[in-house]
């Protein structure tokens, strides 16, 4: 039997479910549903639905059929009029089978996965192979580590550990305690921080301010859902506002429906963990633009490679295992990895991506598993990165759909009174910002300097140009290289307003002694680029008087990086 694509949609007073059964035979159909159990048949497909509420069979039930589409349309009256069906978009959930009415046992395993039970019917395997017994300590039991989904995995990695080396950061998860993983990837992350990278895109931050401009479709939505509001205090009906699209709902009827034991410390892992998966979700769909290739391109085979280690390695739960206790814990993680990993590192995109998340949250269950069925797909198309659908993705996209919709409230409540300072970070940011600004400031005062004693060179040039053109004796040779620091100067003043980066002070800087001598390398280049001959190139008498010219020149001017030369020289 094949299941088919379907689509339910309600009004106040009726549910409508919409059957595609291409190629059936409309002749030989049947519909049952009473209660919250619905069952369509028409060979070769069969749909079996279990309802968020309860229909009746009063006379009102109409149905129809589109020959062109091969579509059934079949109108349900609530047995409640006026009541509202919450998460008819959770296809998983809706098919998944009700739950056995037959006396159950007097001790059970609460929320057990209906496929861990045993058929009491199966025969038993006598043949089955057997192993010695053998003694475990309890040192070895307390080492052996817990991950995945609720933590409720280990011992995936010891046989996988070197084909998967590259998708995880934590080496032998299955020894490493939670502590211990915590210590390594917070020494990891002060190795991998670059103060050069954070501060260039800090002072050149144009491409960051381009992509916080970019509006992902969350950010329509949660503007639709809050004009909702204003009119309507009926929160649950904002989530018509989200639709998937066909291949979403064809992941949505691929998974399997389970159940999950979880303790309440589990219970709280698992949100904690939802929001920091979307808040390296969210950086990489705002850096990316939303950005959505065919497959079947080069270029589209690299994004998505790009795509799943951004969303990986900014997630410390995917790519440290790591367990959280509080939500500030978990902003402050995501905070740190966006600074050290990623091609843009900027505090701006921490907050945008943080703002991103509480507002998927605020959407509700939807929009989460929208964003959930996304990240699986990257994954599923990237190899390696696959394994960590099996650990956390495909149980989150059908975990979900089962999901509290006040404990998702509850959770971005908590984001949102939560505040992060760079500070926090423990990076040193500021202190770093501070001193490169320090250094800004520096060199503009620079720059101001250079262009003020440009105001007053040209004087002395020109008295110079007298004073060389009144001597007869002066040979062309001469006039010529004496003609050559005018040119010098100019290059000179180019070349230092032309650095930018606070690094490349000193490269810029011109240091001029008492005797005339200059140091002036980053004043020389300015003229090689323009094709002038350097003077450093021709005899040494010719180098002698052009240096001691160009010393001339700059003894009136700002001494950069030597005060006690720039009093000397204005005491001249």
């Amino acid at each position: 039997m094949l299941t088919p694509s379907f689509d339910l949609s309600q009004d106040p007073d009726f549910l409508t479910i919409a059957i595609r059964v291409p190629h059936a035979r409309v002749s030989e159909f049947d519909v049952y549903f009473q209660g919250v159990d619905f069952k369509f048949y028409a060979k070769p497909y069969f749909l079996r639905l279990t309802l968020p509420g309860r229909i009746v069979e009063n006379g009102s039930e109409q149905g129809s059929y589109d020959a062109d589409k091969g579509i059934f349309t079949i109108q349900l009256p609530k047995e409640t009029p006026g009541q509202h069906f919450e998460g008819l978009n959770m296809l998983t959930a809706l098919l998944a089978p009700r739950k056995s009415r037959t006396a159950k046992p007097l001790v059970e395993e609460i929320g057990a996965s209906e496929e861990g039970v045993e058929d009491d019917d199966e025969e038993f395997d006598w043949e089955i192979e057997q192993s010695p017994y053998e003694e475990v300590s309890e040192s070895a039991l307390n080492l052996q580590g817990h991950y995945g989904f609720g933590g409720l995995r280990s011992g995936v990695f010891q046989r996988l550990q070197d084909e998967f080396s590259d998708v995880i950061d934590i080496k032998d998860p299955d020894f490493t305690p939670a502590a211990e993983r915590r210590q390594k990837r917070l020494a990891a992350e002060l190795a991998k921080f670059d103060p050069d990278h954070y501060l260039a895109d800090f002072f050149e931050d144009e491409a960051v301010e381009q992509v916080l401009k970019y509006n992902p479709w969350w950010t329509n939505t949660y503007s639709k859902m809050m004009a909702f509001l204003e009119k309507s205090q009926e929160q649950e009906n904002h989530a018509v506002l989200v639709s998937f699209s066909e291949e979403e709902k064809y992941q949505l009827r691929k998974f399997v429906h389970k159940s999950y034991l979880l303790d309440k410390r589990a219970h709280r892992q698992v949100y904690y963990s939802l929001a920091d998966i979307l808040l390296a979700y969210c950086y990489e769909t705002r850096v990316n633009e939303g950005e959505k290739t065919c497959d079947s391109t080069l270029f589209s085979k690299t994004k998505k490679v790009e795509s799943a280690w951004n969303i990986r390695k900014l997630s410390a739960t995917l790519c440290w295992f790591e367990t959280w206790t509080n939500v500030h814990e978990v902003l402050v993680s995501f905070g740190r990895r966006v600074l050290c990993y990623p091609l843009y590192r900027h505090f701006k995109l921490v907050m945008e991506a943080y703002r991103d998340t509480v507002k998927i949250l605020q959407l509700g269950k939807s929009a989460v598993l929208k964003c959930l069925l996304d990240i699986h797909r990257i994954f599923q198309e990237t190899d390696p990165a696959y394994i960590l659908n099996d650990l956390y993705i495909s149980d989150y996209c059908v975990w979900i759909q089962k999901a509290k919709s006040k404990k998702l409230a509850a959770l971005a409540e908590a984001l949102k009174e939560v505040s992060l300072t760079k500070a926090q970070l423990g990076l040193e940011v500021e202190e770093l910002e501070a001193a490169a600004l320090l250094v800004q400031e520096e060199e503009a005062a620079a720059k101001a300097s250079l262009s003020a004693s440009g105001q007053r060179t040209p004087s002395s040039s020109s008295e110079a140009g007298d004073s060389e053109g009144s001597d007869s004796s002066t040979p062309p040779e001469t006039a010529d290289s004496a003609s050559e620091p005018e040119g010098l100067t100019g290059g000179e003043s180019e070349g230092v307003g032309s650095f930018q980066d606070p690094f490349l002070v000193e490269s810029s800087a011109l240091l001029v002694d008492g005797g005339g001598a200059c140091g002036a390398s980053a004043v020389l280049r300015p003229a090689v680029r323009q094709g002038k001959p350097l003077a450093s190139s021709q005899g040494g008498g010719a180098a002698g008087p052009l240096i001691e010219e160009l010393g001339e020149h700059l003894q009136a001017v700002v001494q950069i990086r030597e005060p006690e030369g720039r009093q000397a020289a204005e005491g001249r």
